[in-house]
Parts: structure tokens; sequence; C-alpha cells
């Protein structure tokens, strides 16, 4: 199971899917375009502590965390 996390104001929100459903597979990939569109950062955890920055969604991620844009006060 892959899952994707999506940090805001609230907290996190995480979405899971199956990675061997092309449907699901479909959904995230929709999901990480429209959050990237959207001002978000995405990074998939790799291995403990070690994270990648991602610029196109990588379906054999099985840990994706979204971060929102910064914003200055």
């Amino acid at each position: 199971m892959a899952v994707q996390i999506v940090i805001d104001h609230t907290g996190d929100t995480r979405h899971e899917f199956d990675a061997s459903d092309i449907i699901a597979i479909e959904f995230a990939e929709a999901r990480f375009e429209a959050l990237v569109e959207a001002g978000y950062t995405a990074a998939a955890r790799r291995s403990e502590g070690q994270s990648e920055l991602l610029r196109a969604f990588d379906p054999s991620a099985t840990e994706t965390i979204f971060f929102p844009r910064l914003k200055g006060g």
C-alpha cells in the first residue's frame, strides 16, 4: 500500500492507494499533479532520514509527502 500525505494548516491528510491497481495509480497521479499545480512541493521518502524532491509523479514511491508553499508575513 502506498500513501500520499498532504500537510496543510489543519494537520495532514493521508490518501492510501494500491500501487498495483492501474485506476488507483491514475487517481494518485492526478492528485499529485493538482497539488503541485496548487503550489505544493512533493518529496518521496526513500529510507530512514532520506528523501528525494519529486518533480514528476513516481508510482514506485511508497510514501510521498506534500508540503505547502511557505508564505511570508
